[in-house]
């Protein structure tokens, strides 16, 4: 059933190798038959059967970058967690790539549950999910449809179809705006096929300009230095195809984000340009198990790699209350 992927052997990752944890590489299948790859990391010395967590992003970024960096310190501490590429990027399969999908993206933590809860050293009754950027956006879609998903974490979250749709602050949220770059993208799909091939996006410059935002000249600082720089991760490099936005312009995920029974706990930097999203969410979920931290001082990418920044202390008892 699953596609063979060719895996890289070698620690890649652009954060250092813990000696507490077991890593290896492991792949399974989504119920769209895209083979996805992921790091397995396993508590050294563990016994039993162990809660577990699925994670992955940022949008654009690869299980190298700050999903593995989130795996590995959780397993530290105790779980058994993956880190996977979203279908047709990274190291997963799917064809074409370099595309997103708010349904599949969503499909890719619900199938990252259907392989925990199949491993004998996890208990499928305490499996959790953590999703960053972009990635927290569907994890929290996937806990409004999979109630297997017992705890689910969301950091510096956007909605990517809202942003999409409506641009940054909602500043494009108008049927002519939208028409008008669904007409350009949908001359875009014309051209693709006439070529044989997808344009893409373009990811983040080289540098940034001088008037640029401060969050674009942040995306810049990590995925266009050594500080997060992959080969395969698509927001260092080419970025996605200019018409994977399509899907997301029309299809808004967290539609039932308010009948999540499950616990959600959302982090977010005081000073990120995104906080609106995780605050506009947590508005929506109901329930005494939901919870908005916000992290003082700290901007969107503070969130991805600064483990001094980063609330891991809250991330873990969030679990421990929450996956017992």
């Amino acid at each position: 059933m699953e596609e063979k992927l060719n895996l890289a052997q070698e620690w890649d990752k652009v954060f250092p190798q813990s000696d507490k944890v077991n890593h290896s590489k492991i792949t399974f299948h989504n119920r769209y038959g895209v083979t996805l790859a992921a790091d397995l990391y396993v508590p050294k010395n563990a016994e039993g059967k162990l809660p577990a967590i699925a994670m992955s992003g940022p949008y654009g970024a690869v299980k190298e970058q700050v999903s593995g960096l989130y795996a590995q310190t959780l397993a530290e501490r105790g779980f058994i967690t993956i880190a996977f590429d979203p279908s047709f990027t990274g190291e997963s399969g799917g064809e074409p790539r370099s595309v997103s999908s708010p349904d599949i993206n969503t499909e890719d933590f619900c199938a990252a549950v259907d392989y925990l809860s199949n491993r004998p050293d996890v208990d499928p009754e305490r499996i959790g999910i953590l999703g960053i950027c972009g990635f927290g956006g569907f994890a929290v879609n996937a806990a409004a449809i999979d109630t297997r998903i017992k705890a689910t974490v969301a950091v510096t979250m956007y909605d990517m179809t809202r942003v999409s749709a409506k641009g940054y602050f909602d500043a494009n949220d108008n049927a002519d705006a939208r028409y008008e770059m669904k007409r350009q993208l949908n001359a875009q799909r014309t051209e693709d096929y006439r070529n044989g091939t997808y344009a893409h996006a373009g990811g983040n410059p080289e540098t940034a300009p001088a008037d640029a935002p401060q969050f674009l000249k942040d995306y810049v600082d990590f995925y266009k230095t050594k500080r997060g720089y992959h080969p395969r991760s698509l927001g260092s490099n080419e970025g996605f195809n200019t018409t994977a936005v399509l899907s997301l312009i029309n299809m808004p995920i967290l539609a039932y984000a308010d009948e999540i029974r499950s616990a959600v706990l959302l982090v977010h930097g005081e000073k990120a340009h995104s906080r609106y999203f995780s605050e506009d969410v947590y508005k929506k979920l109901t329930g005494d198990n939901k919870e908005l931290l916000i992290v003082p001082d700290a901007v969107h990418t503070d969130l991805y790699d600064h483990t001094d920044v980063i609330p891991f202390d809250k991330i873990e008892s969030f679990y421990r209350e929450y996956l017992k």
